[in-house]
């Protein structure tokens, strides 16, 4: 489970799509930039569980920016 989870847009004032978000998973920080088309670009180490982590970030974006 994701903990702390914040996003805020990369290009501010702008309505160009493009995000990054910051979590804790398994009591570690991770940055990374979520592009419109659902990508993730790390910016900071990669979770070993990637895929899962990537899911998880997914859904909540989907549920916090697109709806």
């Amino acid at each position: 489970m994701l903990q702390h989870f914040s996003y805020k847009k990369m290009f501010a004032n702008t309505d160009l799509p493009g995000w990054t978000v910051s979590f804790y998973y398994r009591n570690k920080h991770y940055t990374a930039d979520y592009h419109k088309d659902g990508s993730i670009q790390w910016t900071s180490t990669i979770p070993t569980d990637e895929s899962n982590v990537q899911q998880m970030v997914h859904d909540l974006m989907t549920f916090h920016v697109y709806e």
